[in-house]
């Protein structure tokens, strides 16, 4: 009896702990203690996707995902509505004035960026606290694929700029090109197969570590190509049509909106063709969001994890007869959909406070249990979320919510300040040249030896341990190396070090004539120890000549043959020939009567050919001589025509008077009106060296300018307007259903030096935007009566406001950290609840003198151009 009830117990036990096991093998993940594990983050990126034009109304998953299960935001915005800045924006926390990303092209994944910027993202500090990282789709519109950006343990990032198909990732800093397959080159799909796949490893691999990964799409960027099942997709797609869809001209805006009229019909349709093209694109990001969704739900990691799906600026299609584009300070190119769901956070809510593009970094890091930096300009957003914070971010005593109510509004670059006559940038990313020589030498491409083909520049180290970039010189692309003292060093062999190298085991010549005057016995050492011409040196020797002659009237050629300028094109005497090591005489029986001998060794033949001596064909140290005999002379004939400039310059300054009476008397009477009181010199002749600079560098700008247009002619480019830019379309430029088939045509909509600083601002009583451009116009609309930006009411608001407004924009201009660049929060942040600032003294006035918009009663109502400010 003892026996069987002692066996009953030992299979009762057994059988509990197989039970047990079992159990917790089949036990999804979401029903564990996950108070220690931190919650995964996933953030899903559009390009350009606009919020006013209706393009969530496409993404029906999407909206049941995020709007359904999560909180929307309503007023979502970006500080700088162009696709590098506000991305870099994206990835520091910072405004635009401080990481100094101002355009698509100026520091757009520069040297100084990833030197400066780019090690402080939010995947660097997530990736140092344990986080496994990843990067998928596109970056920045200059990213090149040659490097990682740190912080990234997987990296699928697109070279360049948006594409669909044939484009170039880099994976891992392996380049891979992509062609024009379905669907295993098209990007949206790409991505996310990319990224399911690697949660789904991570998870196997790591099932305790969290994930943070950034989906990039490329939709609804242009080309606008969609995968081929949704080609037919939105047939009389209408949503961009806006009441100010083709709302021109617009006489009242800033000079781009004065400058371009109403769309044409082709225009129009266009509108309505890309409108259907771009939604077409993003019913793939719709599909790409549910197959996340399903993928978090099959592994059980749905209720740890926060999806964030935001885009990194908004677009126009038509509006105020803008063909396409973005860089507008308008709703349409700075609102974006914002939404959030994850763990504690209200589902089928609609947030209305105020969301920018630089809060995403701080909100990211404020997830995962980091403090944000505080040189961030951005704030965290879980404090906006009715729900409670993680277990270990609990605290008893909630403070009221205090949130910003303003923000800054900016493109463009820094305007230049004048510090003791001289102009100092206020963009602090410029590194020093040896600097940017070592960040360059860091690429592989400048690493290997001058031996591959096409290569054109190689990075060595010199005898002193600084690196330097030395072109390459042979035909194949390679360098000739040899070998300085005995410290045994390589580097490339230039035509001038091989002039003056007496060791060179090439040829032996006799060089002492081709040497420059006055030299020192000193200078005179073997090449072997010393540089023959240090590089100081030979600067000074190569403007030796110049210099001279510039203070003497006649002058003394360095080199044999050359006695003066003037005979530059005469035959040359005999004697001088023997003089230069090459070999053979001049073309005597070759040339013909009527050449024009240019030089000693080569002229001109009747039928435009250059014809030389055979001794500069058979001779390499002889062709090296003369092209430095032919350097040597157009330098020193580049500097007699500067100084002959330089004369005639003088010569139209002090022309003088006519004895014509009547034009005397007018000349007279006008230059009495110039000239100031009790001065002889001309008012605009004053700051001589001054002036002539900046003539100077009018002048290359008119000539550039017309270099373009001469250029614009030959090539019968029609498609331009003075100081916009312009694009074409035409039939070949979409690859993909839906075609065009309306032919070419041409649209200046857009302007790279369209600098502004705005002012948008959204509270209980006001809701209005304020703009100050860089050429000194004003724009005001005020939302709440006017919320399509329609009239611009500046003129309607007293100085004092103007005033108030423009001290409040200037301190969001200089702002730095999240302290200073929330203007709502900041006083009670610093003062501990101190009610009285400058900015509340603000909200009081405003609320008790703001003036409401009347619409102006004529067109002639414009913008003032504004001289000054007070205070």
């Amino acid at each position: 009896m003892a026996g069987r009830l002692l066996l009953f117990l030992f299979l009762s036990v057994t059988l509990s702990h197989a039970h047990i096991t079992s159990g917790q093998r089949l036990k999804p993940r979401l029903q564990r203690d996950r108070r220690n594990i931190r919650p995964n983050i996933i953030l899903i990126l559009t390009d350009d996707q606009d919020q006013e034009l209706g393009s969530m109304q496409a993404m029906n998953k999407t909206r049941r995902i995020m709007e359904e299960g999560g909180t929307s935001f309503s007023n979502a915005f970006v500080t700088t509505p162009m696709c590098c800045p506000s991305r870099s924006s994206m990835l520091t926390g910072k405004y635009v004035h401080n990481h100094n990303t101002y355009t698509n092209n100026e520091n757009c994944s520069s040297m100084s960026w990833q030197r400066q910027h780019e090690p402080r993202t939010f995947g660097v500090y997530l990736n140092n606290t344990g986080y496994r990282t990843a990067f998928f789709g596109k970056y920045l519109n200059e990213y090149n694929g040659s490097y990682v950006p740190a912080g990234w343990r997987e990296w699928l990032g697109l070279v360049k700029n948006s594409r669909f198909y044939n484009y170039t990732l880099s994976r891992n800093g392996v380049r891979e090109k992509h062609g024009a397959q379905y669907p295993q080159d098209y990007l949206t799909d790409l991505i996310t197969a990319e990224s399911v796949r690697y949660f789904r490893y991570s998870k196997r691999v790591y099932p305790h570590r969290p994930v943070l990964m950034v989906l990039s799409h490329a939709a609804p960027h242009g080309p606008e190509d969609s995968a081929p099942q949704y080609s037919t997709a939105f047939p009389n797609a209408s949503q961009h049509i806006t009441p100010s869809y083709n709302y021109a001209p617009n006489p009242d805006k800033h000079w781009i909106m004065r400058y371009t009229g109403a769309m044409k019909p082709i225009h129009m349709e266009f509108t309505n063709v890309l409108q259907r093209k771009r939604l077409q694109t993003l019913l793939s990001v719709d599909d790409s969001v549910e197959k996340l969704y399903n993928m978090l739900v099959e592994t059980g990691e749905l209720e740890n994890t926060y999806i964030i799906y935001t885009s990194d600026h908004g677009y126009h299609i038509g509006q105020f007869g803008l063909v396409k584009g973005k860089s507008m300070p308008y709703e349409f190119d700075i609102r974006v959909p914002f939404f959030i769901r994850g763990p504690n956070v209200e589902q089928g809510t609609i947030n209305p406070h105020m969301v920018l593009n630089i809060d995403l970094a701080p909100t990211i890091l404020d997830i995962a249990g980091l403090d944000t930096p505080p040189d961030m300009d951005g704030k965290s957003i879980l404090t906006l979320l009715d729900t409670d914070k993680p277990v270990n971010r609990f605290q008893v005593n909630k403070k009221p919510k205090l949130w910003r109510d303003s923000f800054l509004v900016e493109r463009g670059k820094l305007l230049h300040q004048r510090v003791e006559g001289k102009e100092v940038s206020q963009e602090e990313n410029f590194l020093p040249k040896h600097q940017r020589v070592k960040d360059l030498c860091q690429r592989a491409e400048y690493q290997t030896p001058c031996q591959q083909t096409g290569q054109k520049w190689q990075c060595v180290e010199d005898a002193t341990g600084k690196l330097r970039l030395f072109k390459c010189k042979s035909e194949g692309g390679g360098a000739k190396n040899f070998q300085r003292g005995v410290s045994g060093r390589q580097r490339p062999l230039s035509i001038k070090s091989q002039l003056y190298n007496q060791k060179s085991d090439a040829c032996d010549c006799d060089l002492r004539d081709l040497r420059p005057l006055n030299l020192r016995p000193s200078m005179m050492r073997p090449f072997n120890k010393k540089p023959f011409f240090p590089k100081k040196k030979f600067k000074a020797l190569k403007s030796y000549s110049r210099n001279r002659y510039s203070r003497s009237v006649s002058m003394t050629n360095s080199y044999p043959g050359n006695s003066s300028v003037d005979d530059w094109a005469q035959p040359i005497r005999d004697e001088s020939e023997d003089e230069f090591s090459g070999m053979g005489g001049a073309p005597t029986d070759e040339a013909l009567i009527n050449s024009l001998k240019v030089t000693h060794r080569c002229s001109i033949l009747s039928n435009a050919t250059v014809k030389c001596d055979t001794g500069v064909y058979q001779s390499l140290q002889a062709w090296k001589d003369h092209k430095l005999h032919i350097d040597h002379e157009i330098e020193t004939l580049q500097t007699k025509i500067k100084n002959l400039r330089e004369v005639r310059g003088h010569l139209k300054k002090a022309r003088p008077l006519e004895c014509d009476c009547n034009k005397y008397l007018y000349k007279s009477k006008l230059k009495n009106k110039l000239r100031f009181r009790g001065g002889g010199l001309h008012p605009f002749r004053k700051g001589g060296a001054r002036d002539k600079k900046a003539w100077l560098m009018k002048e290359q700008k008119r000539r550039k300018k017309m270099r373009k247009m001469i250029k614009r002619i030959r090539n019968n480019d029609t498609c331009s307007m003075p100081g916009l830019t312009c694009f074409t379309h035409d039939n070949q430029h979409w690859h993909t259903a839906p075609y065009w088939t309306l032919g070419p045509f041409c649209a200046c909509t857009s302007a790279n030096n369209n600098t502004y600083w705005c002012l948008r601002t959204i509270n209980e009583t006001h809701n209005f935007l304020f703009c100050e451009f860089a050429t000194g116009f004003l724009e005001y609309f005020d939302l709440n009566t006017d919320p399509y930006q329609l009239i611009n009411a500046v003129s309607s608001l007293d100085r004092t406001v103007l005033n108030q407004l423009h001290v409040q924009l200037m301190e969001l201009r200089g702002c730095r950290g999240h302290k200073q660049c929330n203007p709502r929060t900041r006083s009670l942040d610093q003062a501990g609840g101190r009610a009285h600032s400058s900015f509340d003294d603000y909200r009081l006035f405003e609320r008790r003198k703001w003036p409401r918009v009347k619409k102006p009663s004529s067109s002639r109502t414009l913008g003032p151009i504004w001289d000054g400010w007070k205070g």
